[in-house]
């Protein structure tokens, strides 16, 4: 809990100051808004702000599993067969830096407005992080471990199941966590394009001019992220008292 204590100490710090600098016109409000004009545009607008925080959250958790699920499968797959990661890992690896904003449109079209784009935004995202990191911890074994299972004549899956995956689990759980912030990021390019949630408040806010209510969105973003994080590291301190010979640096 401690640790917790100087990260709050300095924002409430660095709030003080804001709230000082602004209001004494030394930093524009139409740039940086006071955190009592943020505080004010949460109470004016608590309902809709409640209701858009809903819809990104299902959409970012709906992205994030998705990318979990398909991206765990896709690395097993290459696990398994050499010649399906050579030919389609370098499509993946080109797809990965195409940016989401220019797909995002195509995206609609194919989707149209609302979840489905958003969702598809945010998966795309965030896959690439949990099929490159998966497929590390699946293929770092040492040899030795390889030949041992080899002598007792283990078949591919029993050598996936039982010694790649357990041996993988630090890489996963890094891989997730990297996920994690990309699907918000994600689902947040995309509502820009099919509207819902945070991402149209922010852009019919950048239209108004309504600084506060773009750093009021920003502020509940970035307890999202932090929020979905400690769920993952709760759910990673869980299955190492179940699984304790699981190791790694995580």
């Amino acid at each position: 809990m401690k640790r917790f204590i100087p990260p709050v100490i300095f924002f409430i710090v660095i709030c003080i100051a804001l709230e000082i600098l602004v209001r004494q016109g030394w930093i524009a409000q139409t740039l940086i808004p006071a955190p009592s004009q943020i505080i004010a545009s949460f109470k004016e607008l608590h309902s809709d702000f409640i209701t858009a925080l809903k819809e990104t959250t299902l959409n970012t958790i709906a992205g994030l599993i998705l990318s979990i699920v398909l991206g765990s499968l896709i690395s097993f797959a290459f696990s398994l067969n050499d010649l399906l990661k050579k030919s389609i890992l370098p499509f993946a690896i080109f797809f990965q830096t195409v940016p989401i904003i220019a797909i995002a449109p195509l995206l609609v079209i194919y989707f149209g407005f609302g979840s489905p784009t958003v969702i598809a935004s945010s998966f795309m995202v965030s896959v690439f992080p949990i099929i490159a990191n998966t497929l590390t911890g699946l293929e770092n074994i040492s040899p030795l471990q390889k030949d041992l299972f080899k002598v007792y004549h283990a078949n591919k899956w029993q050598i996936l199941f039982k010694l790649r995956l357990p041996n993988a689990y630090a890489s996963i759980y890094s891989g997730i966590k990297i996920a994690i912030g990309l699907s918000l990021i994600g689902a947040v390019a995309g509502e820009f394009v099919a509207g819902g949630g945070l991402g149209a408040m922010i852009d019919s806010a950048r239209t108004q001019q309504r600084v506060d209510i773009v750093f009021a969105s920003l502020l509940l973003l970035s307890l999202l992220g932090l929020v979905l994080i400690g769920i993952l590291n709760l759910i990673n301190r869980f299955l190492l008292t179940k699984r304790p010979y699981v190791t790694g640096d995580l």
